[in-house]
């Protein structure tokens, strides 16, 4: 069914904004006339769209309007960036990604800048688990992701990255109190620390190399950074990525707690299929930067 192009890019501002009061500012309209559009789509598409929350959100029928809008916004942008081109003024598409927080960390922002600078793309990272940034791509709040998930979205196209490696690794004072050598059961029991509460690479570690469930007092440390520095300074043992703690391990600040169990992460680029300059060049700068900082899938 048609939508109005205004009704579209009304949905795309009330979602990115987090309330009716925030997309009419910064569509320059009344906030009545932003709940009037809203309506509109809601009887166009016979459904309710919108959570009318704190932020507000989108329905499961408004995900896929959400979708709809993102696309068509996204190529109304390309458009006016070529068109203002050619007139040689300096023209603006936003890019919204999902990335896991390690690959922000460690190799994607090497991708980002490799993007042609004249394509005119600005970008809006999503941080999220990379078991879940499909989930933003599902929704339509994103356009391209690094994932985990080799399932491909409705209306999208996946190729595989590489694998990033991690080690499990802990302080020496760490090592001396809690874990006797690679005592596993020890290992079990030893306080780890976890990035968030949907953090599983820590407990995947221990099930493939103690064989049993991890039973330690666990710290929740939810920034790259701060989290191998915890471990550096002792508070429990980390699956850390390899990137981030080769040279911490050289120096004597960490030590390796099973050099031969790397834990790997195989990684997939997933992108909306449209055609798209800005995502295109995006997309291959991503697939570039893998294939020099990851590992080959193993």
């Amino acid at each position: 069914m048609p939508f109005q192009f205004d009704h579209l890019r009304t949905l795309t501002a009330l979602v990115e904004e987090g309330s009716f009061e925030g997309a009419a500012h910064r569509l320059r309209v009344s906030t009545s006339a932003v709940s009037q559009r809203v309506r509109a789509m809601e009887q166009a598409a016979g459904t309710v769209l919108v959570r009318r929350t704190a932020p507000v959100g989108t329905t499961p029928a408004g995900d896929v309007v959400l979708r709809h809008a993102r696309q068509v916004v996204m190529l109304d942008e390309d458009t006016t960036r070529a068109l203002r081109a050619v007139g040689r003024e300096h023209g603006r598409v936003t890019v919204p990604l999902a990335v896991n927080a390690d690959s922000l960390a460690t190799w994607f922002t090497e991708a980002l800048a490799a993007v042609p600078e004249d394509l005119g793309a600005v970008f809006e990272i999503h941080r999220e688990d990379e078991q879940h940034t499909t989930e933003l791509l599902r929704s339509g709040t994103v356009m391209g992701a690094v994932t985990s998930r080799p399932e491909t979205v409705q209306g999208c196209s996946v190729h595989p990255l590489g694998a990033l490696h991690y080690r499990a690794v802990c302080s020496p004072g760490c090592a001396r109190r809690h874990l006797r050598g690679q005592d596993a059961a020890a290992l079990a029991r030893a306080p780890v620390v976890n990035y968030d509460r949907s953090d599983e690479l820590q407990d995947r570690f221990v099930r493939g190399f103690a064989g049993r469930e991890p039973e330690g007092p666990r710290h929740y440390v939810p920034a790259t950074e701060d989290f191998a520095r915890v471990v550096v300074l002792g508070l429990g043992w980390g699956v850390v990525p390899e990137h981030q703690c080769a040279g911490l391990v050289a120096a004597g600040r960490l030590v390796e707690l099973a050099p031969e169990h790397p834990v790997r992460v195989r990684l997939h680029w997933q992108r909306w299929n449209v055609s798209s300059p800005a995502l295109d060049a995006v997309s291959g700068a991503v697939r570039a930067a893998a294939a020099e900082h990851l590992h080959a899938p193993g």
